[in-house]
């Protein structure tokens, strides 16, 4: 009898919530309607194009969410010899999985890269590498040269710098 009477109070609760006179607009197509139907202009939480918009494209950005789409392209080629163990476009990471030459099978590296800026700049790379060797039936962590970590950042901007040049108008 006590599980009626909860659940009874619980609905006259619920119930008691809603009214009648809400208007509800819906766009017809999602995604499409930029206006509500007053005429003003709506607000959306990813901006005026939705969470897939180009932004400006000037000559230090790509067309990215809130990296540099020429940083993030270039990371993932430079890396790609690597297996990719996750990628975050939106946050700008990308984090390998280790991998081992096939000169050294007991060592392996792994590289995770951080893009910091969604401009095209040479501190908008940060690259943190690690490196650890087989010893025995475990693995021993090892420090990785700064200037190894420079190179990789040097390669990622290098090719950044080759893909915006490649996409910018030719001029005759």
């Amino acid at each position: 009898m006590k599980k009626y009477v909860l659940l009874a109070l619980i609905s006259l609760i619920f119930t008691s919530c809603s009214s009648d006179n809400v208007e509800h607009t819906y766009p017809e197509k999602i995604g499409k309607k930029k206006y509500s139907r007053d005429g003003s202009k709506k607000e959306t939480v990813f901006g005026d194009g939705g969470i897939l918009s180009i932004m400006d494209e000037d000559e230090n950005k790509g067309s990215s969410i809130g990296v540099n789409s020429y940083l993030w392209r270039a990371t993932l080629d430079t890396v790609s010899f690597m297996p990719i163990a996750s990628a975050d476009p939106f946050g700008g990471i990308v984090i390998t999985d280790w991998f081992s030459m096939p000169e050294s099978p007991a060592s392996e590296f792994k590289i995770n890269v951080f893009i910091m800026s969604s401009t095209l700049r040479a501190d908008g790379v940060k690259v943190t590498a690690f490196k650890r060797e087989k010893d025995g039936k475990e693995y021993k962590n090892l420090a990785v040269d700064e200037a190894t970590v420079r190179k990789i950042e040097d390669a990622i901007l290098t090719k950044a710098r080759e893909l915006r040049h490649s996409d910018l108008p030719k001029t005759k």
